[in-house]
C-alpha cells in the first residue's frame, strides 16, 4: 500500500496503547482497514451473484430476493450503527471492529446452512448486526491517523474496499457456485473473514483521539442529544446525507440486480464475449453465472477504483481553498452518469454495455472521498463516529433497504409484459435518483464553508 507523505513536518504521534506511529505503520493501518472493508463488501454483495442459484433452489420471487439482499441486511445494520458508534466515541474502536468482523463473518457462513427464505432472511439480519460496527469506527480511526489535508485521499483509499470487495464477492460467488454450490460459497468467504479478525486485533493500535484537531477542540464524549442538536444547525449535513442516500439507492440496487440482469438478458452472449478468459479461471463446465461474475466483477473493480481515487484526489486538490468543492465534485459526477446509464441499460451490444457501466461505476463513486471527508469536518473529534453512524443510518436504510426492494418490486410488476427483460426496465426506472443526488449536492455546496469545523 502506498503511503501518503505529509506536507508539513509532523509531531511524533503516540497511540493510546502503543509506541510512536510512523509513516510505515500508518500505511499498514490503511492496508488492514482496506482488507477488513473488503471482507465487509464481499459478505455484503456476494448475494448479488448468488441470487440466481438461490432463486432457483429456494423457488423465490424477485421481491423476496430483494428483501433478502436489502432490507434483511439493512434493518439491524442501520439501527444498531448509532449506539455502536456512540460506544466507539467512548472506548476502543479497534476492539469494536474486531468483534464486528467476527460476527458478520460467522453469520455469512451461517447463510450457507439456510433451507428456506426465512432461514436466509434471519441469517442476513445477523450479517447486518455485525457490519453495524464495521464502518463508522473506521472513519473515526482514519481521521485520527491522518491530518486534514490528507483525509480525502486516505478515506478514498479506505473506500477501495468497496470495489475490491464487491468485485471479489461477485467473482468468487459466481465461480464457487458453479464448482461447489451457493451454500459452500457463503461458508468459505465467511470462514476467511473469521481468519482475518485476530490479525486485525493484534496489529491495529488505538490512536490518540483528535490528535490532528485544534487544541481547544472538545474531546469529551458527547451525548446523542448533543450530536443531534449540533447537526440540526448544519443544513449541509442533511443535504449531503440524503444526496448520498439517493445515489446509494441505485448504487446498491445495481450491485444486487445487475448480475441477474446480465444473466437474463445477455446469457447467450456472455460466453463468447468473455471467451478470452484462460481455462484455469473457469469451472470445468461454466454456466452464464461464471461469465457474468467476471464481466460485472471487472466493471466493479476498474470503474470503482478509478472513480474513488479520482474523487479523493480532486477533493484534496481543490477543497483546501473552496470547501464547496467537496459537494460540487460529486454533484457534477452524478450529472455525468446519466448518458452512460441510459446507454448501458438500453443497448444490446455487450461492448457498449461494458464501457458504459465502467464509466457509470467510476462516476457514481466519485462522491465517497469528498463527502466522507466533509462529514468528518462538520463535527468535532468527540462526535465523529456517532455523526458518521447517523449518516450511515440515512444512507443505508434508504440505499440498501429501498434500492434493492423497489427494483425487485417493479421487475415483478413488469414480468407479465416483458418477461426476463422486465429487470432491464426496472433498472432503467431508477436513473432519476442520480439526478436527485446531484441536485441535493449542488444545494449543499454553498453551505459547507459556514458549517466547516477545523
Amino acid at each position: 500500500m502506498t503511503t501518503i507523505d505529509p506536507k508539513p513536518a509532523e509531531p511524533a504521534t503516540a497511540s493510546e496503547t502503543g509506541p510512536v506511529t510512523s509513516a510505515a505503520y500508518r500505511a499498514w493501518v490503511l492496508f488492514i482497514l482496506v482488507v477488513v472493508y473488503t471482507f465487509n463488501f464481499i459478505d455484503r454483495q456476494i448475494t448479488g451473484i448468488l441470487a440466481v442459484p438461490i432463486k432457483a433452489d429456494l423457488n423465490l420471487a424477485d421481491w423476496q430476493l430483494s428483501l433478502m439482499g436489502g432490507m434483511a441486511f439493512a434493518l439491524f445494520y442501520t439501527f444498531l450503527g448509532i449506539p455502536i458508534a456512540m460506544f466507539a466515541d467512548r472506548t476502543s474502536r479497534t476492539w469494536i471492529m474486531t468483534i464486528a468482523l467476527s460476527v458478520w463473518s460467522l453469520m455469512t457462513a451461517v447463510c450457507g446452512l439456510a433451507q428456506n427464505f426465512w432461514h436466509l432472511f434471519f441469517a442476513r439480519l445477523g450479517v447486518g448486526v455485525g457490519e453495524a460496527g464495521g464502518v463508522a469506527p473506521a472513519y473515526s480511526l482514519i481521521s485520527d491517523y491522518f491530518p486534514p489535508h490528507q483525509r480525502a485521499r486516505a478515506l478514498s483509499i479506505y473506500s477501495f474496499g468497496i470495489p475490491i470487495g464487491s468485485a471479489l464477492g461477485i467473482i468468487l460467488g459466481g465461480i464457487l457456485t458453479d464448482i461447489i454450490g451457493w451454500r459452500a460459497a457463503f461458508i468459505i468467504v465467511g470462514l476467511a473473514g473469521l481468519a482475518i479478525a485476530p490479525i486485525f486485533r493484534l496489529t491495529m493500535r488505538e490512536p490518540v483521539r483528535g490528535q490532528y484537531d485544534s487544541k481547544d477542540a472538545d474531546r469529551s464524549p458527547a451525548k446523542l442529544s448533543a450530536v443531534f442538536a449540533l447537526l440540526r444547525s448544519k443544513g449541509s449535513f442533511w443535504t449531503l446525507a440524503f444526496g448520498a442516500a439517493s445515489s446509494s439507492m441505485m448504487g446498491y440496487g445495481l450491485i444486487f440486480w445487475l448480475p441477474s440482469f446480465f444473466v437474463r438478458s445477455f446469457g447467450e452472449q456472455l460466453p463468447e464475449f468473455m471467451g478470452f478468459l484462460p481455462g484455469f479461471l473457469l469451472p470445468a463446465d461454466p454456466t452464464p453465472i461464471s461469465y457474468a461474475a467476471y464481466f460485472y466483477g471487472t466493471i466493479l473493480f476498474f470503474g470503482g477504483m478509478i472513480g474513488i481515487w479520482l474523487g479523493g484526489a480532486l477533493a484534496d486538490r481543490f477543497g483546501g481553498n473552496n470547501k464547496g468543492a467537496y459537494a460540487l465534485i460529486p454533484a457534477w459526477a452524478f450529472v455525468a452518469t446519466i448518458p452512460f446509464f441510459l446507454v448501458g441499460v438500453l443497448v444490446d451490444n455487450l461492448t457498449f454495455v461494458f464501457i458504459s457501466f465502467v464509466c457509470l461505476q467510476a462516476l457514481s463513486l466519485v462522491w465517497l472521498g469528498p463527502v466522507l471527508t466533509a462529514f468528518q469536518h462538520l463535527v468535532g473529534p468527540n462526535m465523529r463516529a456517532t455523526a458518521s453512524a447517523i449518516f450511515l443510518f440515512i444512507n443505508n436504510l434508504i440505499g440498501i433497504g429501498l434500492g434493492n426492494f423497489i427494483i425487485g418490486l417493479i421487475s415483478d410488476g413488469l414480468r407479465d409484459r416483458f418477461g426476463d427483460e422486465s429487470l432491464r426496465y426496472a433498472i432503467l426506472s431508477g436513473f432519476g435518483f442520480y439526478v436527485l443526488a446531484a441536485v441535493l449536492l449542488f444545494i449543499t455546496a454553498p453551505k459547507l464553508k459556514r458549517d466547516w469545523v477545523g
